[in-house]
């Protein structure tokens, strides 16, 4: 495809970014799953774990805000727009199916990596001090790609159904979230649990934000980032390529 194909398919992808935060994610609901079910594991945890670090808590808090709130909508939208009839004109327009894919992560990332403040803003407004906001910027803008790229691929199975497809989002990321290390250090865990965890984004990008805030971290730095990338790749190209084989059987 020629720059100025692509150029306009990015321009279109952006377009249906904006309608998707307008539409679905710049409501009440949406904001308040992303940060409610993060604090209220933050917080039973916390009070069965007197003895965890607060810089050890906090980082866990803004691994599942980013993770939970760049997965919230991605998932369903293929399916609501098939419900709604509205998939027919989107794939009648004139773009491309993969970027109608990254149109639907672009919005999950943005939305994901703004709620992703607020915790931030928590660990400011308690006294902690960010030792490597780089790799802690860095990590958040990775890791909400990887996430929302996620989110994206959860879609795939061609139903109009979004419950169905919240089902098995959420057979997916709750596992998630007890084996990426958020609760319990990795090295703690016995080698299968480690190797377990190993293949869990997550896993890294809780790494990355213990290290932003000066914790020990499981694996060096270059690896969590180079880790978060490869997850962040995997998930967009299978996700874009799955959706165009996937994509017919929804109209």
């Amino acid at each position: 495809m020629r720059s100025s194909g692509i150029a306009g398919q990015l321009r279109r992808a952006v377009v249906v970014a904006k309608k998707n935060i307008l539409i679905y994610y710049i409501k009440g609901p949406v904001i308040i799953f992303g940060l409610l079910i993060p604090l209220f594991l933050f917080l039973a945890f916390m009070i069965g774990n007197r003895f965890a670090s607060l810089p050890f808590l906090i980082s866990g808090l803004l691994a599942m805000t980013l993770f939970f709130t760049a997965t919230a909508v991605s998932p369903v939208i293929f399916p609501w727009e098939a419900q709604a009839r509205t998939l027919e004109r989107l794939a009648a327009a004139p773009i491309s199916i993969p970027a109608l894919v990254f149109g639907d992560i672009l919005a999950s990332f943005v939305f994901g990596a703004g709620i992703t403040l607020v915790p931030i803003g928590i660990a400011l407004a308690l006294g902690m001090s960010v030792s490597h906001p780089f790799a802690l910027a860095l990590g958040i803008l990775i890791g909400a790609v990887c996430f929302s790229a996620l989110g994206t691929l959860l879609s795939v199975p061609p139903t109009s159904s979004p419950p169905n497809i919240m089902m098995l989002s959420s057979l997916i990321k709750f596992p998630l979230i007890f084996i990426s290390g958020i609760f319990i250090p990795i090295e703690t865990l016995p080698a299968w649990g480690r190797t377990i965890a190993s293949l869990s984004p997550l896993t890294y990008f809780a790494d990355i934000a213990r290290y932003s805030l000066g914790e020990a971290t499981t694996f060096p730095i270059i690896v969590d980032i180079a880790a978060l990338a490869l997850f962040a790749i995997v998930f967009l190209v299978a996700s874009m390529k799955l959706h165009e084989r996937t994509l017919p059987g929804r109209i």
